[in-house]
């Protein structure tokens, strides 16, 4: 490590996908992404917050035999830094005195030459750091590597109100280089580059932004890691959702340091990066938890069609079986479209009837339930007898089950438990029924970029075009106890997004009986969303990691 003040700087990003609690594969990871830098000339790789651990941890970092393996890990990549090649800037769990912190390494010269702790720890959302992390005890000033000083703050340093990155310009950092673990949700890459333009005003510093890519059991990282020089001129934009190892040349000038225009890509529009999430959390998910395959229920309805299409892109057909359960409801346009779909998408499709065991359950249940009016019971065995026979499956041939149901029916309770709500992972859990059209639409006219299935029409126009409808009875559609879903749709936002009054809801021209009923059913839904498979967060809120409701709940808006 020099001391002499460069002209020049070449600095790597590596924008990778790390999985939680795989030590030695991410300590490989980082191996590899440094060998290729080092063949490009860098003299400095930028990794991600907590890179060595995957992020984020949760509870696992609190064991202590994690945490020292996380250590030793650096420590070993440290040893290699001696020969010569590029230094290391990555981020991992260290245990000081003071706590458990989430810190950056700063290697070089074959050892650890500086240690920065993450100062803002975020506790909002998904976020829950303070519940494993203790903050830096002080904001503290930049790195000298090999003559420059670079300023260190990690992810929510940049975001939050602690004057991290101000203090650390004030005491002469040249450059500031965040690490960073920020999950995607829709609109959230503009939200990135507002609040690291606000930074560079405040600064007059350039910030090189890296950021992980991948999907973490709800959360998706969608990477697009870039840098913004110190006049604001966007100077590297990294794709989304795809990994990658960018490198970035800087020079210093009369008026300090300035990355050299690189690559800027376009990123994805609304719906393909909904889409794209949605397919990569769904392939991490399976992936990274050894499943060798998916099975799902395949009804000739909208969302089982669009889950079987995000199943292809993000596996491949040959890893997808779709099977379709008919009963006496079942219409024959159903089948066809569930035919058509299978066709369109190359999986394998089998027919399963249910007429057997769902007529089997009547029969048990006959004399205990004499007497009685037939109703929901009889219409929830038909959905439980299709769950017990996708989990056959699963049990039998490993497969995971993809569960199917979207955020307007899981808001208000329109699913079964152990019947349609069976499943490990459901992509499009947290994708409102307006947003599964509007998906469904933009992906029978694209490809999204890493998509394994074919181009074309993948879910047939009948199945977007038809009535949506469970069809548990005769003539069923999903209108006759529900609103239209635009309307539906925008009750919920406000009631879950928004957080909204009733009395606020109703100002934007929705009836204030329905908007009481809407709220009524959202709320008695939580014990199921309590039992439903993870799936992939796509809105700002969504249920679970940002929505922790009680399921014992007596409170309704009736100001």
């Amino acid at each position: 490590m020099t001391n002499s003040a460069p002209d020049s700087l070449v600095i790597a990003v590596a924008q990778l996908n790390p999985i939680v609690g795989d030590i030695a594969g991410n300590l490989a990871l980082a191996r590899q992404a440094r060998a290729e830098a080092a063949s490009k000339g860098a003299d400095l790789v930028l990794f991600t917050e907590l890179f060595i651990a995957g992020y984020p941890p949760e509870d696992l970092v609190i064991k202590p035999a994690f945490a020292s393996a996380c250590e030793r890990a650096v420590e070993e990549l440290a040893a290699e830094t001696a020969d010569g090649g590029p230094g290391v800037i990555i981020g991992t769990p260290v245990r000081r005195r003071s706590g458990l912190h989430n810190s950056i390494m700063v290697l070089d010269g074959g050892k650890i030459v500086a240690e920065r702790h993450k100062i803002d720890l975020p506790n909002y959302g998904e976020f829950d750091e303070k519940r494993v992390f203790v903050a830096g005890p002080d904001i503290p000033g930049p790195v000298n590597f090999r003559g420059v000083r670079i300023g260190l703050p990690i992810c929510e340093d940049v975001w939050g109100e602690h004057g991290v990155c101000e203090t650390l310009a004030e005491s002469g950092a040249e450059i500031l280089l965040v690490a960073n673990g920020s999950p995607y949700h829709r609109g959230k890459l503009d939200v990135r580059h507002q609040i690291v333009l606000k930074q560079v005003i405040e600064t007059g510093l350039p910030i090189l932004y890296a950021n992980m890519v991948g999907g973490q059991d709800e959360l998706v990282f969608d990477g697009a890691s870039f840098a913004l020089n110190a006049d604001h001129t966007l100077a590297l934009q990294m794709p989304e959702f795809e990994s990658g190892c960018e490198l970035t040349r800087w020079e210093r000038g009369d008026d300090g340091w300035r990355c050299v225009p690189g690559s800027v890509v376009s990123t994805p529009e609304t719906e393909e990066a909904d889409y794209r999430a949605c397919m990569l959390g769904l392939r991490d998910y399976v992936n990274k938890n050894g499943f060798k395959n998916v099975v799902l229920g395949l009804s000739g309805g909208l969302d089982s069609a669009i889950c079987a299409a995000l199943a292809v892109d993000a596996l491949g057909a040959e890893r997808v079986r779709c099977v379709m359960m008919p009963y006496r409801y079942t219409s024959d346009e159903s089948l066809k479209d569930a035919q058509d779909c299978a066709n369109a998408l190359g999986v394998r499709y089998d027919i399963v009837p249910i007429f057997a065991p769902v007529d089997g359950f009547m029969s048990a249940l006959a004399d205990t339930f004499e007497g009685t009016d037939e109703g929901i019971t009889e219409e929830n065995l038909q959905s439980r007898a299709r769950g017990t026979i996708l989990m056959a499956i699963s049990n039998k041939f490993g497969s995971m089950v993809v569960t199917t149901g979207n955020k307007s029916e899981m808001s208000v309770g329109y699913a079964t438990l152990y019947g349609d709500m069976n499943g490990g992972f459901n992509p499009i859990k947290d994708l409102y029924k307006m947003q599964v059209y509007a998906l469904s639409r933009w992906r029978n006219e694209n490809l999204p970029a890493g998509a394994l299935g074919g181009g074309g029409i993948v879910i047939p126009q009948n199945i977007i075009d038809k009535p949506p409808s469970a069809e548990l009875r005769p003539g069923q559609t999903d209108q006759d106890s529900l609103p239209p879903y635009p309307v539906l749709d925008e009750i919920l936002e406000c009631l879950v997004e928004g957080e909204m009054s009733v009395d606020d809801i109703v100002a934007r021209g929705h009836d204030r009986d329905l908007v009481h009923r809407i709220e009524h059913l959202l709320y008695i839904a939580e014990y199921k969303r309590r039992q439903a498979a993870p799936g992939v967060k796509i809105t700002k809120k969504n249920f679970g990691r940002d929505r922790r409701y009680p399921i014992t709940n007596k409170f309704r808006d009736r100001t």
